[in-house]
């Protein structure tokens, strides 16, 4: 385009697609200022003012503040290249900053989305068979608490939940209860757990604690947790079907629960038991 000696703010407006309410606001905190005629007091913009909006839009589009585009476009600092580098690295670490949080919103809502898809194909497709699969060795933050048959307290846990922020952790997935005795659990006696759950960041050796990497008996429990001693008699009539031996600890993964609906008939609950095959009798022995 050929430039010319002055510029309408409507000229501006429409040869840089800029709103006239933002040049005002631009003239008003000194960032492109406007010249005033002498007999009509109009304001007026020159073809510099005009050049400096591809600039002001390409800092916007990297993230900076109109404040801080203040020392890059006016160019007056004692050393502007060392300023603009100066700013430039404190905005890389703000947006590296911005970035991992993203990450980590990212992480919760696509594993809670897993979750809710997963719960959902367990009950249209009436999933309640117990299984043995192979469970991939994970590390999780854990807490030892006293179960007192609050499932939903010990679910939706405010002491866990004031442990994980004095640990400085946010957590991900469902939550797990591991039960030092599936068989007290059967008779809702009071027994220790430990409450589990994955985090974002890598946790302390002492707050952390090996789940999976071994061969488990799963079922999936759709329904309310009052009747979570049916799943449990079903998988111990497996194992006594099939010839498994079921470890004493048992796990419960509650896929959906009370953090994501009130309608206990839609909770899906995957109960879990560490097994070993029953060593077959051998006259030689």
């Amino acid at each position: 385009m050929r430039y010319k000696e002055k510029y309408s703010i409507g000229d501006m407006s429409r040869i840089c697609n800029i709103s006239k309410k933002a040049l005002r606001y631009y003239d008003r905190i000194g960032l492109i200022s406007s010249q005033r005629q002498d007999y009509n007091n109009y304001r007026y913009y020159t073809d510099e003012s005009l050049l400096t909006v591809p600039v002001i839009k390409y800092y916007k589009q990297m993230g900076f503040r109109l404040d801080e585009m203040r020392a890059f476009i006016e160019g007056n600092v004692p050393n502007v290249y060392r300023a603009i580098q100066n700013s430039f690295l404190a905005k890389i670490k703000e947006l590296e900053q911005e970035q991992e949080a993203i990450r980590r919103k990212y992480i919760s809502v696509k594993d809670w989305y897993d979750l809710i898809r997963e719960a959902e194909m367990v009950i249209e497709n009436n999933i309640q068979e117990v299984s043995v699969k192979y469970v991939e060795k994970t590390e999780l933050i854990f807490q030892e608490q006293t179960f007192d048959n609050d499932i939903k307290a010990a679910i939706i846990n405010i002491d866990f939940t004031n442990f994980l922020e004095k640990q400085g952790h946010e957590i991900t997935g469902p939550v797990i209860i591991q039960f030092s005795s599936f068989k007290k659990r059967m008779r809702n006696e009071a027994r220790q757990i430990k409450i589990m759950q994955k985090t974002l960041l890598p946790c302390a050796k002492e707050v952390r604690e090996a789940f999976g990497g071994c061969m488990m008996a799963t079922c999936y429990h759709i329904g309310s947790h009052e009747t979570l001693g049916d799943t449990y008699g079903k998988i111990c009539n497996w194992a006594r079907q099939y010839g498994y031996t079921l470890d004493e600890e048992s796990y419960e993964r509650y896929v959906t629960d009370y953090w994501t609906t009130r309608n206990h008939t839609q909770f899906v609950t995957e109960v879990m038991v560490k097994v070993s095959k029953k060593k077959a009798f051998s006259p030689a022995e």
